[in-house]
């Protein structure tokens, strides 16, 4: 089992931190619909890149 030699300081420990809260998720837009969404997601209208995989939400 690892276990720490020197404690890590407060400074360091809010540098090793600072990637926990970033401000968007990158997003995409869908080349058929034109729609945003999330990256490696399904639009809210059914698409994956380009192509009809489900139901949309009004469908």
């Amino acid at each position: 089992m690892a276990v720490q030699q020197n404690k890590k300081s407060p400074s360091k420990r809010g540098m090793h931190r600072a990637h926990d809260f970033l401000t968007t998720p990158p997003t995409a837009v869908e080349a058929t619909t034109g729609e945003v969404h999330l990256r490696h997601h399904v639009s809210p209208s059914g698409f994956y890149r380009g192509k009809k995989v489900m139901k949309g939400k009004g469908e």
